[in-house]
Protein backbone atom coordinates (compact mmCIF):
# COMPACT_ATOMS: atom_id res chain seq x y z
CA UNK A 1 0.00 0.00 0.00
CA UNK A 2 1.25 3.43 -0.91
CA UNK A 3 2.44 6.30 1.88
CA UNK A 4 -0.34 8.33 2.55
CA UNK A 5 2.02 11.48 2.05
CA UNK A 6 3.11 10.96 -1.38
CA UNK A 7 0.35 13.03 -2.71
CA UNK A 8 -0.94 14.72 0.11
CA UNK A 9 -2.19 18.33 -0.14
CA UNK A 10 -2.20 17.50 -4.26
CA UNK A 11 -5.49 17.40 -5.75
CA UNK A 12 -6.11 15.18 -8.62
CA UNK A 13 -9.17 14.37 -11.28
CA UNK A 14 -9.70 11.39 -13.13
CA UNK A 15 -11.87 11.40 -15.88
CA UNK A 16 -14.04 8.04 -16.48
CA UNK A 17 -12.78 7.43 -13.07
CA UNK A 18 -16.10 5.95 -11.85
CA UNK A 19 -15.30 2.55 -13.51
CA UNK A 20 -12.20 -0.03 -14.53
CA UNK A 21 -8.90 1.59 -14.91
CA UNK A 22 -10.23 4.69 -13.77
CA UNK A 23 -11.78 3.52 -10.40
CA UNK A 24 -8.55 1.70 -9.79
CA UNK A 25 -6.62 5.20 -10.58
CA UNK A 26 -8.78 7.15 -8.30
CA UNK A 27 -8.73 4.75 -5.46
CA UNK A 28 -5.24 4.49 -5.92
CA UNK A 29 -3.94 8.18 -5.94
CA UNK A 30 -6.45 8.73 -3.11
CA UNK A 31 -4.50 6.00 -0.71
CA UNK A 32 -1.18 8.37 -1.56
CA UNK A 33 -3.01 10.89 0.29
CA UNK A 34 -4.81 13.15 -3.33
CA UNK A 35 -7.79 14.93 -2.86
CA UNK A 36 -9.85 13.44 -5.58
CA UNK A 37 -12.49 14.42 -8.52
CA UNK A 38 -13.90 11.46 -9.71
CA UNK A 39 -15.55 12.10 -13.10
CA UNK A 40 -18.64 10.17 -14.77
CA UNK A 41 -20.71 10.89 -17.63
CA UNK A 42 -24.07 8.36 -16.92
CA UNK A 43 -23.42 6.56 -13.82
CA UNK A 44 -23.61 8.69 -10.55
CA UNK A 45 -23.82 5.31 -9.01
CA UNK A 46 -20.42 4.22 -9.92
CA UNK A 47 -19.18 7.73 -9.03
CA UNK A 48 -20.51 8.37 -5.70
CA UNK A 49 -19.05 4.70 -4.59
CA UNK A 50 -15.75 5.56 -5.49
CA UNK A 51 -16.25 8.95 -3.26
CA UNK A 52 -17.61 6.71 -0.92
CA UNK A 53 -14.41 4.64 -0.47
CA UNK A 54 -12.40 7.29 -0.73
CA UNK A 55 -13.91 8.80 1.79
CA UNK A 56 -13.84 5.74 4.56
CA UNK A 57 -10.38 5.69 4.06
CA UNK A 58 -10.18 9.25 5.25
CA UNK A 59 -9.82 11.11 2.35
CA UNK A 60 -11.77 14.08 0.14
CA UNK A 61 -13.20 13.07 -3.18
CA UNK A 62 -16.09 14.58 -5.16
CA UNK A 63 -18.33 13.69 -8.07
CA UNK A 64 -17.49 15.39 -11.19
CA UNK A 65 -20.38 15.14 -13.91
CA UNK A 66 -19.19 15.65 -17.52
CA UNK A 67 -19.52 14.30 -21.00
CA UNK A 68 -15.54 14.82 -22.15
CA UNK A 69 -16.12 15.65 -25.31
CA UNK A 70 -18.51 18.95 -24.95
CA UNK A 71 -15.86 21.79 -23.87
CA UNK A 72 -18.50 23.55 -22.13
CA UNK A 73 -19.25 20.52 -19.88
CA UNK A 74 -15.53 19.96 -18.93
CA UNK A 75 -15.22 23.38 -18.24
CA UNK A 76 -17.75 23.46 -15.43
CA UNK A 77 -16.44 20.09 -14.53
CA UNK A 78 -12.82 22.20 -13.39
CA UNK A 79 -14.94 24.82 -11.76
CA UNK A 80 -16.69 22.70 -9.38
CA UNK A 81 -13.61 20.62 -8.62
CA UNK A 82 -11.86 23.77 -7.59
CA UNK A 83 -14.77 24.66 -5.67
CA UNK A 84 -14.65 21.28 -3.69
CA UNK A 85 -11.35 20.33 -3.53
CA UNK A 86 -9.02 23.01 -4.99
CA UNK A 87 -7.06 23.36 -8.14
CA UNK A 88 -6.13 20.72 -10.03
CA UNK A 89 -2.71 19.36 -9.26
CA UNK A 90 -2.52 15.99 -11.49
CA UNK A 91 -4.95 15.20 -14.46
CA UNK A 92 -5.49 11.67 -15.67
CA UNK A 93 -6.93 11.64 -18.67
CA UNK A 94 -8.62 8.42 -18.49
CA UNK A 95 -11.95 8.21 -20.29
CA UNK A 96 -12.55 6.49 -23.30
CA UNK A 97 -14.26 5.12 -25.81
CA UNK A 98 -13.72 1.55 -27.72
CA UNK A 99 -16.08 0.48 -31.06
CA UNK A 100 -14.86 -2.69 -32.23
CA UNK A 101 -14.46 -2.10 -36.27
CA UNK A 102 -12.08 -3.11 -38.99
CA UNK A 103 -11.89 -0.41 -42.13
CA UNK A 104 -14.54 -1.83 -44.32
CA UNK A 105 -17.49 -2.45 -41.68
CA UNK A 106 -16.73 0.22 -39.36
CA UNK A 107 -20.03 2.63 -37.99
CA UNK A 108 -18.74 6.19 -39.23
CA UNK A 109 -20.54 7.94 -36.30
CA UNK A 110 -18.92 5.25 -33.75
CA UNK A 111 -15.45 6.09 -35.60
CA UNK A 112 -16.47 10.17 -34.48
CA UNK A 113 -17.38 9.36 -30.87
CA UNK A 114 -14.30 7.94 -30.03
CA UNK A 115 -12.52 10.65 -31.62
CA UNK A 116 -14.63 13.33 -29.78
CA UNK A 117 -13.64 11.20 -26.18
CA UNK A 118 -10.39 10.07 -26.87
CA UNK A 119 -8.76 12.54 -28.53
CA UNK A 120 -10.69 16.10 -28.52
CA UNK A 121 -12.21 15.02 -24.69
CA UNK A 122 -8.55 15.11 -23.88
CA UNK A 123 -7.29 18.11 -25.05
CA UNK A 124 -10.41 19.83 -23.62
CA UNK A 125 -9.47 18.41 -19.74
CA UNK A 126 -5.90 18.93 -20.67
CA UNK A 127 -6.11 22.71 -21.37
CA UNK A 128 -8.49 22.99 -18.70
CA UNK A 129 -6.32 21.78 -16.15
CA UNK A 130 -2.77 23.34 -17.57
CA UNK A 131 -4.02 27.36 -16.99
CA UNK A 132 -4.08 26.37 -13.19
CA UNK A 133 -0.53 24.55 -13.09
CA UNK A 134 0.91 26.91 -15.62
CA UNK A 135 -0.12 29.32 -12.64
CA UNK A 136 1.42 27.34 -9.91
CA UNK A 137 4.18 26.17 -11.64
CA UNK A 138 3.42 22.69 -10.70
CA UNK A 139 1.43 19.87 -12.31
CA UNK A 140 1.83 16.58 -13.41
CA UNK A 141 -0.50 15.37 -16.21
CA UNK A 142 -1.25 11.41 -17.53
CA UNK A 143 -2.88 10.01 -20.70
CA UNK A 144 -4.45 6.88 -20.87
CA UNK A 145 -3.49 5.21 -24.52
CA UNK A 146 -3.11 1.92 -25.20
CA UNK A 147 -1.18 -0.62 -26.67
CA UNK A 148 -3.23 -0.90 -29.73
CA UNK A 149 -1.31 2.22 -30.85
CA UNK A 150 1.53 1.10 -31.44
CA UNK A 151 0.36 -1.89 -33.32
CA UNK A 152 -1.05 -5.21 -31.16
CA UNK A 153 -2.19 -8.01 -33.84
CA UNK A 154 -6.19 -7.25 -32.59
CA UNK A 155 -8.34 -7.77 -34.79
CA UNK A 156 -11.03 -4.97 -34.91
CA UNK A 157 -8.92 -2.08 -33.02
CA UNK A 158 -7.79 -0.21 -35.89
CA UNK A 159 -9.78 2.91 -35.65
CA UNK A 160 -9.35 2.75 -31.97
CA UNK A 161 -5.90 2.59 -32.30
CA UNK A 162 -5.52 5.49 -34.40
CA UNK A 163 -7.30 8.17 -31.39
CA UNK A 164 -4.96 6.49 -29.07
CA UNK A 165 -1.81 7.10 -31.14
CA UNK A 166 -3.35 10.70 -31.54
CA UNK A 167 -3.09 10.20 -28.28
CA UNK A 168 0.86 9.51 -27.97
CA UNK A 169 1.33 12.75 -30.44
CA UNK A 170 -0.49 15.12 -27.96
CA UNK A 171 1.65 13.80 -25.17
CA UNK A 172 4.82 14.38 -26.89
CA UNK A 173 3.43 17.77 -27.89
CA UNK A 174 1.89 18.92 -24.70
CA UNK A 175 4.86 17.81 -22.48
CA UNK A 176 7.35 20.38 -25.06
CA UNK A 177 4.69 23.20 -24.21
CA UNK A 178 4.28 22.96 -20.74
CA UNK A 179 7.66 21.55 -19.37
CA UNK A 180 9.12 25.21 -19.02
CA UNK A 181 6.59 26.06 -16.27
CA UNK A 182 7.23 23.32 -14.35
CA UNK A 183 4.56 20.73 -15.46
CA UNK A 184 5.32 16.77 -16.74
CA UNK A 185 2.96 14.95 -19.40
CA UNK A 186 3.57 11.15 -20.02
CA UNK A 187 1.47 8.59 -21.01
CA UNK A 188 0.40 4.70 -20.11
CA UNK A 189 -0.04 2.73 -22.87
CA UNK A 190 -2.27 -0.36 -20.81
CA UNK A 191 -2.43 -4.17 -22.51
CA UNK A 192 -5.25 -6.15 -22.67
CA UNK A 193 -6.94 -4.81 -18.70
CA UNK A 194 -10.03 -6.87 -17.23
CA UNK A 195 -12.78 -4.12 -17.30
CA UNK A 196 -16.51 -3.86 -18.57
CA UNK A 197 -15.41 -2.10 -21.69
CA UNK A 198 -13.27 -4.67 -23.30
CA UNK A 199 -15.53 -7.49 -22.03
CA UNK A 200 -18.86 -6.03 -22.20
CA UNK A 201 -19.94 -7.86 -25.00
CA UNK A 202 -19.12 -11.62 -23.76
CA UNK A 203 -20.63 -14.30 -21.70
CA UNK A 204 -18.63 -15.89 -19.28
CA UNK A 205 -17.09 -18.50 -21.74
CA UNK A 206 -16.35 -16.25 -24.16
CA UNK A 207 -14.56 -13.73 -21.62
CA UNK A 208 -12.84 -16.60 -20.54
CA UNK A 209 -11.34 -17.86 -23.65
CA UNK A 210 -10.28 -14.14 -24.58
CA UNK A 211 -8.65 -13.84 -21.48
CA UNK A 212 -6.79 -17.13 -21.98
CA UNK A 213 -6.00 -16.09 -25.56
CA UNK A 214 -4.08 -13.18 -24.65
CA UNK A 215 -2.77 -14.13 -21.98
CA UNK A 216 -0.89 -17.17 -23.83
CA UNK A 217 0.35 -13.91 -26.43
CA UNK A 218 1.90 -12.35 -23.23
CA UNK A 219 5.63 -13.09 -21.48
CA UNK A 220 4.17 -13.03 -18.08
CA UNK A 221 1.65 -15.47 -18.63
CA UNK A 222 -1.55 -13.22 -17.94
CA UNK A 223 -3.59 -10.35 -18.42
CA UNK A 224 -3.86 -6.77 -17.01
CA UNK A 225 -5.48 -6.08 -13.47
CA UNK A 226 -7.05 -2.12 -13.38
CA UNK A 227 -4.70 -2.01 -10.52
CA UNK A 228 -1.22 -3.05 -12.28
CA UNK A 229 -2.06 0.27 -14.37
CA UNK A 230 -2.84 2.26 -11.05
CA UNK A 231 0.37 1.69 -10.12
CA UNK A 232 2.04 2.94 -12.59
CA UNK A 233 -0.33 6.29 -12.85
CA UNK A 234 0.68 6.77 -9.19
CA UNK A 235 4.18 6.51 -10.02
CA UNK A 236 4.52 9.20 -12.89
CA UNK A 237 2.57 11.77 -10.50
CA UNK A 238 5.16 11.41 -7.52
CA UNK A 239 8.50 13.15 -7.13
CA UNK A 240 10.27 9.81 -7.90
CA UNK A 241 8.94 10.76 -12.08
CA UNK A 242 10.29 14.67 -11.83
CA UNK A 243 12.70 14.05 -14.03
CA UNK A 244 10.49 12.42 -16.61
CA UNK A 245 7.99 14.08 -19.38
CA UNK A 246 6.75 13.12 -22.84
CA UNK A 247 7.66 9.61 -22.28
CA UNK A 248 5.26 6.47 -23.23
CA UNK A 249 5.08 3.56 -20.67
CA UNK A 250 4.06 0.40 -21.67
CA UNK A 251 2.13 -1.77 -19.00
CA UNK A 252 1.19 -4.85 -21.05
CA UNK A 253 2.73 -7.56 -19.26
CA UNK A 254 5.01 -8.33 -21.98
CA UNK A 255 2.95 -8.80 -25.25
CA UNK A 256 4.49 -10.44 -27.90
CA UNK A 257 2.01 -10.27 -30.93
CA UNK A 258 3.15 -6.71 -32.15
CA UNK A 259 2.52 -6.14 -35.79
CA UNK A 260 5.97 -4.83 -36.32
CA UNK A 261 7.19 -8.54 -35.22
CA UNK A 262 5.08 -9.92 -38.69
Amino acid sequence: MPSKTLLSNRVALVTGGSRGIGRAIALELAESGAAVGVNYHARPDAAEDVVARIREMGGRAAPLQADIADKAQVEAMFTRCESELGGVDILVNNAGLLYPGRLLDHQESEFDQMWRTNVKGLVYATEAAARGMVERGWGRIVNISSNAAIGTAMPGTTLYAATKGAVLSLTKRFAYELGEHGVTVNAVLPGFTKTDMVLADKDQKQADEVIARVAGRSMLGRVGEPEDIARVVRFLCTQDADFMTGQYLLADGGRMDYLTHC
